[in-house]
């Protein structure tokens, strides 16, 4: 009966196994919604998001609601680079409500979290932080959300760690970002969520 109790024990102190589950397939957009008219597309197995002719704001969103999880993908900034991830996000057309990490181009806080159509900026990463960003290369942005809790890495160093009430109370979709302006071409690839089990 002790041995039981012990395997039991050390059963309970296992760290819980995540989840992993690919968002995009490589193939459509299978899973997502476009919001607004600019240009979301699949390319040689690439997630690629472009500015159209109306050079507004474009969002590619999960039709799914995610709470808690680790996201990882990978982008590369072909043109101006001004996009983003939100998280726990809705979209009426083209106002997201929610919460954006960022990606954008050297000297513009790519990690950095910033409420949309609110409280504006929440937090940037250090300056000093920027250089990870490989501008013209492949990328890897971590995400993680936990509760009210939001971490952000870039290439393996953490960006930004922000603990707030109003995102821990948010309810939305996963969603990529074309910034308005146009001139803007990013590449995405190996987008994958790890949710808690």
């Amino acid at each position: 009966m002790k041995n039981l109790l012990v395997v039991i024990l050390a059963f309970m102190a296992l760290p819980v196994v995540s989840q992993e589950l690919s968002l995009f397939n490589g193939k459509d957009l299978t899973g997502w919604t476009v919001y607004g008219t600019e240009k979301w597309y699949v390319e040689d197995g690439l997630l690629i998001s472009e500015s159209g002719p109306d050079k507004q704001y474009g969002y590619l969103a999960t039709d799914k609601y995610y709470d808690d999880f680790e996201l990882t993908l990978e982008f590369k900034q072909e043109a101006n680079g001004n996009s983003g991830v939100f998280i726990r996000s809705t979209i009426d057309g083209t106002k997201v409500s929610g919460w954006q990490v960022e990606v954008a181009p050297p000297g513009h806080d790519t990690g950095g979290v910033y409420e949309s159509y609110g409280r504006g900026w929440l937090i940037k990463p250090d300056s000093e932080k920027d250089k990870v960003l490989k501008e013209g290369e492949w990328n890897t942005m971590k995400i993680k959300l936990s509760g009210s809790k939001l971490t952000s890495w870039l290439n393996g160093t953490e960006m930004v760690s922000i603990t707030d009430d109003k995102i821990g109370e948010g309810k939305g979709s996963i969603a990529l970002q074309i910034h308005d302006g146009g001139g803007i071409k990013v590449k995405w690839r190996n987008i994958k969520i790890a949710l808690p089990q």
